[in-house]
């Protein structure tokens, strides 16, 4: 199998290289000249156009953009429609609302192309921990690309086996068929939704923790390390806000204007849509707004805890 990658970010770049990896080759086209260098030092066929990139692919292509979501994305598939024959197969891993995937998916059907639209969780550290793989689409491409999903998912080893489960056996590896086109989307948002909620409360919790009165005074990078270890809310949250608060106790890195990726407001108006009760979703959400007012600590902590796993850098206050 050969897999070309469209957008060779912070995402793009290491799910090629996980994929090369493990023998899957690999081609790469960015706008970034460094970025199509670095992965061609690596083994990449470097492409300096989207046109190059599909001729570098033998047929039946398949092709994984990694751009943000909107008109940079758009802009890539219209050239991508003219450049691909039938039964080439476009793989959508951006963080795109599920309803334009599912739009897309019937742009490319009517052209003879294959859509799948790839929820796509792991961040920055994806590379050494593997991704986990949301997938909308038809069932005979998916299983095509299987190979695929095992090189970039973290494989069973990564969890112990929930007890008395069966059934398929993707899901234990980090990878699943969610549905149709737009299923893949839908769950990726809602994914992060949830993310939104339990980051907000793990640092409200923080924050009230160092606001306790006297004569209590919490040495909060000792309480997360303890958390760690047999605590009901660990989690890889929780790791990534210890090791900030282990290197920085007071957080005073962060400004605390905490940005939003676009998916937590989606996910907000979908609940609307849909008449589903979402509270501490929606607070959430409207949190973040705050943060860009005024500053505290939680706020700081929900910075750390994004730089953590996603490398998202705070935006400058206004």
């Amino acid at each position: 199998m050969r897999l070309g990658m469209v957008g060779l970010g912070r995402m793009g770049g290491n799910i090629l290289r996980r994929a090369m990896r493990a023998g899957i080759a690999g081609a790469g086209f960015d706008r970034d000249a460094q970025a199509v260098a670095a992965l061609a030092a690596e083994g990449a066929t470097p492409a300096g156009s989207l046109a190059a990139l599909v001729a570098a692919l033998p047929a039946p292509r398949s092709l994984w953009v990694m751009l943000p979501a909107g008109e940079a994305t758009e802009a890539a598939l219209r050239e991508l429609h003219g450049l691909l024959a039938p039964g080439d197969t476009i793989i959508e891993g951006g963080n795109s609302f599920w309803k334009d995937s599912a739009r897309r998916a019937a742009e490319a059907r009517a052209l003879g192309l294959h859509y799948l639209d790839v929820g796509t969780s792991g961040g920055v550290w994806g590379l050494a921990r593997g991704y986990c793989l949301m997938i909308g689409g038809e069932a005979e491409v998916v299983a095509r690309h299987d190979a695929l999903w095992r090189a970039l998912a973290p494989g069973e080893a990564a969890a112990a086996p929930t007890p008395g489960r069966a059934g398929d056996p993707r899901p234990a590896r980090g990878y699943v068929h969610c549905g149709p086109n737009g299923a893949g989307h839908y769950a990726k948002m809602v994914h992060n939704g949830i993310e939104y909620g339990m980051m907000q409360a793990m640092a409200e919790g923080l924050d009230l923790l160092r606001r306790a009165p006297a004569p209590l005074d919490f040495a909060l990078e000792e309480v997360t390390e303890a958390w760690r270890r047999g605590s009901v809310i660990a989690s890889w949250l929780l790791d990534l806000t210890a090791e900030a608060l282990a290197a920085d106790p007071d957080l005073a890195g962060y400004s605390g204007h905490v940005g939003d990726s676009g998916e937590g407001r989606w996910t907000v108006d979908t609940a609307v849509e849909n008449g589903v009760p979402v509270p501490v979703l929606a607070a959430s959400l409207f949190a973040r707004f705050r943060s860009r007012g005024e500053e505290n600590f939680a706020d700081k902590a929900l910075s750390a805890m994004r730089k953590g796993f996603g490398g998202h850098l705070e935006a400058p206050k206004a």
